[in-house]
């Protein structure tokens, strides 16, 4: 039986660019606010920080600055993932001389591997850095997708602690708590698949929702740790629109709209992204109104 890394909510946080890098004056402040709500985790570098227009020079500092900012009040995970196996390695190595408390993995895209060499591509990492590693599945991205064989296989690994399952799939999901039990901890990796995945033993949610409203993200996870289901249904009900329009437009475009409209600027997007069309934008702005933000 292994420790989850975290159990909650975890921010997979935004990067705050501007036209010449990166904002760490408003990466501080959008730290802050998460520990203030509660926050029991955070992600950086990872999709929703568009880590893939990222230097490495810009990786390593961004973990450096967020392992610093934070200062061991919460979990700081370090997205690490590529279709070089050999250059996520490279970020391990970072992120463990840095100081975070976990990696998280993406399955390797473009060059679209067998079940064999997904197993090998996570292990390798596993077998050379002594830090916490999370996988990552999320099939709509990256074309490939984890088994829950080789989620099996893998759980046999000391430095493997979990999975951000993202490809909502509940059959895989079912699967692999069978298979695995409590060697491998699962996290949610959408906001609308955590109270489902939670009645089925999940241990909280890495989520894009918490950017704008940490609080009720740690509070539903709070609920149904507690096994409060029908309230954390009922909170689930007051904000599945608003966790469905943060994905109406390829993440992370929608949420860095909703922060501005929250007062939270995050700066620009990087191509290939761009900015959010009126039309979300305003259906954006209804949901968030009827949540009951200010925007």
């Amino acid at each position: 039986m292994k420790t989850p890394l975290f159990e909650g909510s975890c921010t997979a946080i935004v990067t705050p660019y501007t036209a010449q890098g990166i904002d760490y004056d408003r990466l501080r402040k959008n730290l802050e606010f998460q520990y203030d709500n509660g926050t029991a985790a955070i992600v950086v570098c990872g999709t929703t920080g568009e880590a893939a227009t990222q230097s490495q020079d810009e990786h390593n500092e961004l973990v450096r600055a967020t392992v610093r900012a934070v200062d061991g009040r919460m979990k700081v995970i370090v997205g690490v993932g590529s279709n070089n196996t050999a250059a996520a390695l490279r970020n391990a190595e970072n992120a463990k001389a840095e100081g975070a408390d976990g990696i998280l993995m993406v399955t390797p895209y473009y060059n679209k591997t067998s079940p064999k060499g997904l197993a090998e591509h996570f292990t390798y990492v596993a077998d050379r850095v002594e830090i916490p590693m999370i996988l990552y599945n999320v099939p709509s991205r990256t074309g490939i997708g984890l088994t829950a064989e080789v989620y099996q296989e893998l759980s046999r690994h000391p430095n493997i602690n979990g999975v951000k399952e993202a490809s909502g799939d509940f059959a895989l999901i079912y699967k692999t708590r069978s298979l695995c039990g409590d060697d491998l901890t699962l996290w949610s990796g959408n906001d609308d698949n955590t109270v489902p995945m939670m009645a089925m033993g999940a241990k909280g949610v890495i989520s894009v929702a918490g950017n704008i409203v940490p609080a009720v993200v740690t509070k539903l996870c709070a609920l149904c740790l507690n096994g409060e289901y029908e309230e954390a249904m009922g909170l689930f009900a007051r904000y599945n629109a608003l966790f469905s329009a943060l994905f109406a437009e390829t993440n992370p475009i929608p949420v860095k709209a909703a922060m501005k409209l929250m007062g939270l600027d995050t700066g620009i997007l990087r191509l290939p992204l761009t900015e959010i069309s009126d039309e979300h934008l305003q259906m954006l702005k209804t949901v968030m109104q009827d949540a009951g933000l200010k925007v």
